[in-house]
């Protein structure tokens, strides 16, 4: 499979299906131009209201959190709920700001963590497997990371032409091309000719190429192995790295880690595991920043009852 092509606009764009679609662009272009200040209470708006009315993302979130951290108080998740869709509004002005906003100003509201472990990475010969995990400030993440080091992307295309024009160009808007998470080759290939190539391995993605290993306090939560996969690939290092909404509200911090040493080790449970204390360790930092409003436990081995 072929990276995918930067999709373009034809006179089917204007079509009444994707009105609603272009609607939405307008509506995040329109953020991208407020002040930061104004941004910032629009997006604690949007996150009230989504918390109002996406009930079952609310329960996934608050099942999420009991499974994982079994030793907090009610209050204390509660307070990690709150949070989460207080960063998934956010998450909405972020985006508007990472596909709209000219460099000057994006510059303006990110400083990097790290910077020091990609220079190293960079004196040797090889690509870049770059492990993340699905926060809220994914979309930032990916823009600040391209004006280092611009790379490749993993996606899943978006069924609305409209929509998926914008997603396309919003995301290589400092970066090179997108592959299809279903590309495997496509994402070897990007490995092979140098290519940082950005992989989040966190979410539940069937049973498939997968094993069941513990994530927080799940001991059996189904990982999948490609991570293992693409490190096979000639002089790959591995650099864990994601991005953070900085406290004081001015704008967000791009994280990059050490590489990662011996891996893939060759047994699959154990190089998953290793992934899944990655991720961890990078949520730990945030906890109200990642997106548990997924079914990160969906998939149960033969025999167990789903958690949901």
């Amino acid at each position: 499979m072929a990276k995918i092509s930067p999709p373009k606009l034809g006179a089917a764009s204007l079509h009444p299906k994707n009105w609603g679609a272009w609607i939405l662009i307008g509506f995040m272009f329109s953020i991208s131009l407020l002040p930061f200040r104004i941004q910032h209470y629009l997006g604690l708006g949007i996150g009230r209201l989504a918390k109002k009315l996406l009930k079952s993302r609310v329960h996934i979130t608050r099942r999420n959190l009991e499974i994982c951290f079994p030793d907090k108080s009610a209050e204390q998740r509660e307070q990690l709920v709150e949070g989460c869709f207080k960063h998934l509004g956010h998450s909405v002005v972020d985006t508007a700001n990472a596909w709209f906003w000219p460099q000057w100003r994006f510059a303006k509201h990110f400083k990097v963590e790290g910077a020091e472990h990609l220079n190293k990475a960079r004196e040797k010969d090889g690509g870049i497997l770059l492990i993340s995990a699905h926060f809220w400030t994914l979309e930032s993440h990916a823009r600040a990371y391209g004006t280092l080091d611009p790379g490749v992307g993993i996606y899943r295309p978006n069924k609305n032409a409209v929509y998926e024009y914008f997603q396309y160009h919003g995301r290589t808007k400092s970066n090179k091309y997108l592959v299809d998470r279903t590309d495997v080759r496509g994402m070897i290939k990007a490995l092979r000719t140098n290519n940082a190539v950005w992989y989040a391995p966190d979410h539940d993605y069937g049973t498939h190429a997968a094993v069941f290993v513990p994530f927080f306090a799940q001991d059996k939560a189904a990982t999948i192995t490609g991570t293992a996969t693409l490190a096979k690939v000639k002089n790959v290092q591995i650099l864990p790295t994601y991005a953070l909404r900085n406290n004081d509200g001015s704008g967000f911090t791009l994280v990059i880690e050490p590489a990662v040493e011996n891996y893939p080790s060759g047994n699959d449970e154990q190089d998953a595991h290793t992934v899944n204390q990655i991720v961890e360790k990078a949520i730990l930092r945030a906890p109200e920043q990642y997106m548990w409003i997924h079914r990160r436990f969906k998939s149960r081995p033969p025999g167990e009852s789903g958690v949901y």
